[in-house]
């Protein structure tokens, strides 16, 4: 990837990439008559210098800005609701959601509900809400600040219920942004930490994409170069950072984010609870359940893992050495490794095994998974 580049391309959606392309952001929403977007981030990024830059830049080319930031680390259906009021007390015609996942999910959340008005999760696509996502969205831009959900190039977005933390899906292939501004120079400015937690994200959503036991050769494809990329971008990107390395964790973030419309599985379904329970970043309880969830997976999928030993470096048919390879990146990345690091403790993994087994992910696993499994291997994990 030649980084002094930039590029257009269409898959699924319009992206613009390549470093600087934030600086055509004001022109491109002039061209498209937009004057009063809703910005919506989340209360970190708000404080960074790239988003006071661009939020300057589209002020001093006369578009009126409006910033809604008040949402959670794991968003709620109230910050959907308080972000809708904003958008339409303060008179906005676009919304653009700029930051991780949390931002672009809120973002893609409120835009779904300025035109649609049923409760929120009328429209959770897991008891068939998508039918009723009937009327057109506004002028909807995604602008990514992490490489890890690849939430700019999705259709849906993830919301927990106020008091039980459930999580929601909210899914229709309409939710999609118009356009993606994906510049690796704004990934710049995250610290090791949450370049890390993001990366295993972007890697579990890739490994877990390509095992899910549904056919769909083109994000199966997708999936292994997306590994391929992590694997050679995320240790320098997070201990060394440069404009190569965080260029291709961009691409490879987006990439695990289109191939995972395959499926996820068991990691995603240890994961979730986690979030939901004690509030766990995504990616950080991604990265320490997935040695786990593939080593429960490797049996009976050893073609398949020596596929992504190959591309990870390995020779042919070495793909055990994968299992062993995730721990270790763990290691060096200065991740957590154990659950109890994490303030988990073994009075927890009751409750954590049965939201595991009601969560959405593990179906598509290539195996099947019970409500023991979790228990062991969250034990395992602790």
């Amino acid at each position: 990837m030649n980084i002094n580049e930039k590029f257009n391309f269409n898959f699924p959606t319009q992206i613009r990439f390549g470093v600087g392309v934030i600086g055509e952001l004001a022109d491109y929403l002039k061209s498209n008559g937009i004057k009063n977007p809703l910005l919506v981030t989340d209360p970190l990024v708000r404080e960074l210098n790239l988003f006071k830059k661009i939020t300057s830049d589209l002020k001093r080319q006369n578009i009126s800005v409006e910033v809604f930031s008040e949402v959670h680390k794991n968003p709620i259906k109230s910050d959907v609701l308080a972000g809708k009021e904003c958008y339409q007390v303060t008179g906005r015609d676009a919304i653009l959601g700029i930051g991780g996942g949390v931002a672009l999910d809120v973002a893609r959340a409120i835009a779904l509900s300025i035109n649609h008005h049923r409760d929120l999760f009328d429209y959770d696509d897991l008891i068939g809400g998508d039918k009723y996502v009937t009327e057109p969205i506004p002028h909807f831009v995604t602008i990514p600040t992490t490489a890890g959900t690849g939430s700019e190039v999705g259709r849906s977005a993830i919301i927990s219920e106020d008091e039980t933390k459930k999580k929601r899906i909210l899914f229709a292939p309409s939710l999609m942004a118009k356009m993606v501004f994906a510049d690796p120079r704004l990934t710049m400015d995250l610290p090791p930490f949450v370049t890390a937690a993001t990366g295993m994200d972007a890697l579990t959503h890739n490994m877990e994409a390509y095992l899910s036991k549904n056919w769909h050769p083109m994000c199966s494809g997708i999936a292994l170069e997306g590994i391929r990329l992590i694997g050679e971008s995320l240790q320098t990107a997070t201990l060394q950072p440069d404009l190569p390395s965080r260029s291709r964790m961009l691409m490879a973030s987006m990439m695990g984010a289109i191939a995972f419309q395959k499926g996820l599985g068991i990691v995603h379904s240890l994961a979730h609870p986690l979030s939901s329970l004690l509030d766990t970043h995504h990616g950080l309880a991604n990265a320490i359940n997935l040695p786990y969830g593939l080593e429960f997976n490797y049996e009976d999928n050893e073609d398949s893992f020596d596929q992504m030993g190959l591309v990870l470096g390995f020779n042919k048919g070495e793909g055990k050495k994968v299992l062993s390879y995730i721990s270790e990146l763990n290691v060096r990345l200065g991740l957590p490794i154990r659950l109890s690091d994490i303030g988990v403790k073994d009075g927890h993994i009751a409750t954590l095994s049965a939201l595991a087994i009601a969560d959405f992910c593990h179906p598509n696993n290539p195996k099947p998974v019970s409500e023991t499994d979790f228990e062991r291997l969250y034990r395992a994990a602790l």
